[in-house]
């Protein structure tokens, strides 16, 4: 195989035995190939500029698992804003959220008087949006929208809604495009169900 389609199908990097490891082997399947999720950013860059056309927006991304995501979209919209991160942990390595949301910067993003854009890789139990978005509340913007790439569907005990959605999913574990287990997988190019085994 040659060295290209070792990129093309996420191969990188080298074990502690010296063996290549794939990290497509590690997936159940392919969701959403690198087309379809380009694709599909393009309509919600064009959704997005369509709503804040009039308006100054302030995004505030969530790290780490929305920074590729933040990157890839934000290039689509033609409009003068403003970009912020804030770094979160809830997961805090396991496979669902704890439930306790720690917040790593002392003080929320200036957003007085803004109206903000709020963006995440993943809306699952709702815990973590929920606190990020009572924290920024805080902060008196002057609104509050939410956009995730991916949006579970399944019942949750937070009440948590999204305002832009990429792609709606079953209630599976996925990784690629920013989103993680154990901090790996991040820089897969597709979105993928990661194989049980390889969950420990």
């Amino acid at each position: 195989m040659s060295a290209a389609n070792k990129r093309d199908f996420g191969q990188t990097g080298n074990s502690t035995d010296g063996k290549a490891i794939n990290m497509q082997a590690d997936l159940e399947r392919i969701l959403f190939d690198e087309k379809t999720i380009l694709r599909r950013l393009d309509e919600l860059a064009a959704q997005i500029s369509a709503d804040y056309h009039d308006r100054e927006l302030t995004v505030v991304a969530i790290l780490n698992g929305s920074l590729i995501f933040m990157a890839d979209l934000l290039r689509r919209i033609p409009l003068p804003l403003k970009l912020d991160c804030l770094s979160v942990a809830s997961y805090h390595g396991g496979l669902q959220t704890s439930g306790e949301v720690i917040f790593r910067q002392v003080a929320p993003p200036d957003v007085a008087g803004r109206h903000m854009l709020l963006l995440d890789d993943i809306l699952d139990s709702g815990t973590t949006l929920n606190a990020i978005r009572k924290r920024l509340e805080t902060a008196s913007p002057r609104s509050i929208c939410v956009c995730v790439l991916l949006r579970k569907i399944k019942p949750r005990t937070h009440l948590a809604t999204a305002d832009y959605v990429g792609f709606d999913i079953a209630d599976e574990f996925v990784v690629g495009y920013g989103l993680d287990y154990m901090e790996r997988y991040r820089n897969l190019r597709y979105i993928g169900v990661l194989r049980k085994e390889m969950m420990q």
